[in-house]
């Protein structure tokens, strides 16, 4: 096959994966149909589960950081196919997601990666693959969380049944935080004037304490 021939095909072929990986953001997550509020995406999950991901693998100096934030990326993909099923559709019907992930190797040239991720995530052995399920639920903690300070007091009896499947000692001291700490926390606090009087000399950030 002629070079310009082989190389059109493969920027066809990656084509596709972009248009396929924009899905993920127009497909809900399912979760919080039940809990009766919010709305969150899959690429929105895919997102802050990588950010999470990359904090806990930084504190393990045994974790491949590129590895796991990669893995975080991908441990959904097959969702934008699929769709996202919460664990009432889970116990009627499993997603055929490998067959998906597999399907989505196939279609770009570097899919042995995504395929060989997809299913180290998977088999919760490696302590990337361990971090990024952890990573994975304190993602849908914060998440609740959001929601239970906004009124929905279903999210903390959610939260504390999720808290219970955090494995690695990192992610058991972050999701114990996250169970009580503000979402706004990182950016308002009360006492601080800057609120009051918007000085431009207020320069130091104080973070909240709620």
């Amino acid at each position: 096959m002629p070079a310009k021939k082989r190389t059109t095909d493969v920027y066809s072929k990656l084509a596709s994966f972009v248009y396929e990986t924009a899905i993920h953001s127009k497909t809900p997550r399912s979760g919080l149909w039940f809990l009766g509020s919010g709305a969150q995406s899959v690429a929105e999950h895919l997102f802050h589960t990588a950010m999470i991901a990359y904090a806990l693998a930084n504190l393990d100096p045994k974790a491949d950081v590129r590895k796991t934030v990669l893995m975080a990326l991908f441990h959904d993909i097959g969702e934008g196919r699929t769709s996202d099923h919460n664990y009432v559709h889970q116990r009627y019907g499993r997603l055929a997601e490998a067959d998906a992930v597999r399907d989505i190797a196939d279609s770009v040239p570097f899919g042995g990666e995504i395929l060989s991720l997809f299913n180290e995530e998977q088999e919760r052995q490696s302590i990337e693959a361990k971090i990024v399920k952890d990573a994975d639920v304190l993602e849908w903690m914060s998440t609740l969380r959001e929601e239970e300070v906004k009124g929905n007091s279903k999210a903390r009896e959610w939260i504390v049944i999720a808290n219970k499947r955090l494995k690695t000692p990192a992610a058991k001291k972050l999701g114990s935080l996250i169970m009580t700490m503000h979402p706004d926390a990182w950016w308002f606090n009360a006492d601080d004037a800057w609120f009051v009087n918007r000085s431009t000399n207020h320069k130091k950030w104080k973070q909240g304490k709620r």
